[in-house]
């Protein structure tokens, strides 16, 4: 290895933890206010609810790996239906409260044109993550993320992309981001984000 070379790989490493460790902590909080900086044509209501208008929604990068009962998934081929995306850990107190409301929600929409994605970070083994799944009745895949890539590189900048555990991301029909929340969410809140983009045209 030259030295030039293990100078940018230590920084590469230490930014992608930094980033990593930053993204970690969970998040409870209820105001919704969070910036993308620059010009992210996106609106954030008092709900904690951001939107995209349709015109200027940006699909995301590659958000594909392997999920956590060994298959692989690419979230790509979901294209043509709503796409909810949750980031979430089984470490986190936040995304156990609101595991119960993306199992309902997840089960009622199933066959109406909306799949559920989890994106499961920062758990070092899969058992946590499964036993996760399994105690909260989770019908959908989780890709698994221990070090949280997608989550980190799956989202251009300046997008709504997850900022915080639990967040969660809703693309269009056409595979393109449209709606985020930087916190736990409710059914009332969950179906909020997806029931207008299944209206869409």
């Amino acid at each position: 290895m030259s030295l030039s070379r293990a100078p940018r790989r230590t920084l590469l490493a230490v930014g992608v933890l930094t980033a990593a460790v930053a993204l970690s902590a969970c998040s409870s909080d209820n105001n919704g206010k969070s910036g993308g900086g620059g010009n992210t044509n996106f609106v954030t209501n008092t709900g904690g609810v951001s939107t995209v208008a349709k015109g200027e929604r940006t699909a995301p990068n590659d958000i594909v790996g392997e999920t956590l009962d060994g298959k692989r998934l690419d979230v790509a081929d979901l294209k043509g239906k709503v796409v909810v995306l949750n980031a979430w850990g089984s470490w986190c107190g936040p995304c156990r409260a609101e595991a119960p409301h993306f199992a309902k929600v997840a089960k009622d929409l199933k066959g109406q044109g909306v799949e559920f994605v989890g994106l499961n970070t920062r758990d070092p083994n899969k058992q946590p993550a499964i036993a996760f799944e399994e105690d909260y009745g989770v019908p959908y895949p989780s890709l698994y993320d221990p070090q949280g890539k997608l989550i980190l590189f799956g989202f251009p900048k300046g997008t709504l992309n997850p900022q915080a555990i639990p967040s969660t991301v809703v693309l269009d029909k056409e595979g393109k981001i449209a709606a985020r929340s930087l916190m736990a969410l409710d059914e009332k809140k969950l179906r909020s984000m997806i029931e207008p983009l299944l209206k869409e045209k």
